[in-house]
């Protein structure tokens, strides 16, 4: 059978300033433990507004109008630099928050959205002019006396729902005393699950796929929702099919921090390979927890906020179109139990696992898409260039295989790599924001193979020590397609075994 299929690919980020301050755990813990702070008083000025958001060239080449490649000509700090951006990208959308509110309400399926009257009143043309295919929603979103929702806030049973700091609705709890199903977690899981439908409507707009012809869908964002009898049952990838429209799927979620999205990835493409389903989503919606996750060392240096948006996308895997990249699900890698976490180690049974599978060498692949981080926003904080360090130690580990010579370190990090570009959302950026990128440049570039590698750190959890990660390697279609092993006889060779049976027993009936 052939190989699985990159189809489509969907990106969304989401302008979400009243949400930093209010939401965000970095904000929220500084007014727990010091109120009074400086960094309080100061970062509402360091909140950037919806067009420094859409001329911000990194999220433009998140959505696909500009390529990573485009940033290497930028002085950095890249925020210092303006561009003419666009809402809308060839990949997806940059939304502003108060349409996403809309969605969030949308996407509520137990009335805990309220939104006031007059705000409804202005956001509500603006989904029926920008989405269209929300037609059978717009009557979820209606407007209500939130004067109610006050008393809840001061009581803190209910999570503020904020437009330019002014109170347009909140989120209600949806249980009493269950903490899995308070306003605060309300709040998160529709967030992750808005993010995610907008995701998915993305990929679609893009692909001119189907929605009935997708069969499963893999959520694989960072929350998980579930009630006070099991925390994260899930299950946000069924909820957002229902929402997107995709009436023949069924789904589940799958968990593994930043690494997520890898693992989906394979997870997605091995069922397809195995004849399981033949279209299945991979989807995941943004973190609000992360906003402002940086903010303190930003404001200290004088820059703007630059954790400001939820981000989300959505893949689709397919089966083999003959044109779209395969998914080489017999070239891949993993972090194993006994790997270890020597950067080493952690590289080679990443990288260098999957390549020996095929007999390749590390400079065989023409792009690896790493840990995509925005520089911009990890310099700052101490954290250093991270797409940058992780190509230094494959280039690393390629001169110590003989893969290339030590003079072309410099070289391989450039011609191999690219400046990391995506929202540090935590599963956002591991690997995944290239296969976009990887249709157009394995259909109409000039690129053959590339390896996407998600990385995790699975101690965050206080279950395990453990790092984890996963690779899977990435190739331009032969334009073959392999028909499936025949396995049966066919129908008209059993129509023709019984009509030459019919006409012997009739032979033999007329010479009796």
């Amino acid at each position: 059978m052939s190989f699985p299929v990159i189809k489509s690919a969907g990106y969304v980020l989401v302008h979400t300033p009243d949400m930093i301050v209010r939401n965000g755990t970095t904000c929220q813990v500084e007014m727990q433990t010091n109120p009074d702070s400086e960094f309080l008083k100061e970062i509402d000025s360091h909140i950037r507004s919806y067009e420094d958001v859409v001329n911000y060239m990194p999220n433009q080449v998140y959505i696909g109008n500009n390529r990573p490649e485009d940033l290497r000509g930028l002085e950095m700090p890249w925020c210092q630099h303006k561009i003419e951006g666009q809402r809308n990208g060839k990949f997806g959308e940059i939304m502003p928050q108060d349409e996403f509110l809309a969605f969030m309400q949308i996407s509520d399926v137990f009335d805990l959205v309220k939104l006031s009257d007059e705000f409804v009143n202005e956001v509500k043309p603006k989904i029926e002019k920008n989405y269209p295919e929300m037609a059978p929603f717009l009557d979820k979103i209606k407007g209500d006396d939130i004067e109610e929702g006050k008393e809840l806030l001061e009581r803190h049973v209910a999570e503020g729902l904020y437009q330019n700091d002014k109170l347009v609705g909140y989120v209600k709890a949806a249980h009493d005393v269950d903490i899995n199903l308070s306003a605060h977690t309300m709040f998160e899981n529709l967030v992750v699950k808005a993010s995610g439908v907008l995701a998915g409507l993305q990929m679609l707009r893009h692909s001119g796929v189907d929605p009935e012809s997708i069969d499963y869908v893999i959520e694989c964002s960072e929350e998980a929702c579930g009630d006070m009898n099991q925390r994260g049952g899930g299950n946000f990838a069924k909820s957002i099919a229902e929402i997107v429209g995709l009436k023949n799927a069924t789904g589940s979620d799958t968990r593994g921090f930043c690494a997520a999205p890898t693992h989906a990835l394979i997870n997605a493409s091995a069922l397809v390979k195995s004849g399981v389903y033949k279209s299945v989503l991979i989807v995941a919606g943004g973190a609000s927890a992360k906003l402002g996750m940086n903010a303190k060392d930003h404001v200290k240096k004088g820059l703007p906020v630059l954790e400001d948006v939820l981000g989300g996308f959505a893949v689709l895997i397919t089966e083999n179109d003959g044109v779209s990249p395969v998914v080489r699900t017999d070239l891949t890698g993993k972090h194993t139990v006994g790997t270890g976490s020597a950067p080493q180690a952690v590289m080679t049974s990443l990288i260098t696992t999957a390549l020996d599978k095929g007999g390749l060498k590390i400079t065989d692949v023409d792009v690896y898409s790493v840990e995509m981080q925005n520089p911009d926003i990890t310099k700052p904080a101490g954290a250093g260039d991270v797409p940058e360090s992780n190509y230094k130690m494959i280039g690393a580990l390629g001169v110590k295989r003989g893969d290339l010579e030590k003079k072309e370190l410099k070289t391989f990090v450039s011609e191999k790599g690219l400046p990391g570009w995506a929202p540090t959302q935590g599963h956002i950026p591991s690997g995944i924001p290239y296969a976009g990128f990887a249709i157009d440049d394995m259909t109409t570039g000039d690129v053959n193979r590339a390896m996407i590698v998600g990385k995790g750190s699975l101690f965050l959890g206080r279950m395990t020590n453990l790092f984890d990660g996963v690779s899977v390697i990435v190739e331009r279609n032969s334009g073959v397609v392999e028909e499936p092993a025949n396995t049966g006889v066919s129908s008209d060779e059993i129509k023709k075994v019984l009509a030459d049976a019919i006409r012997k027993l009739a032979q033999g009936i007329s010479e009796e």
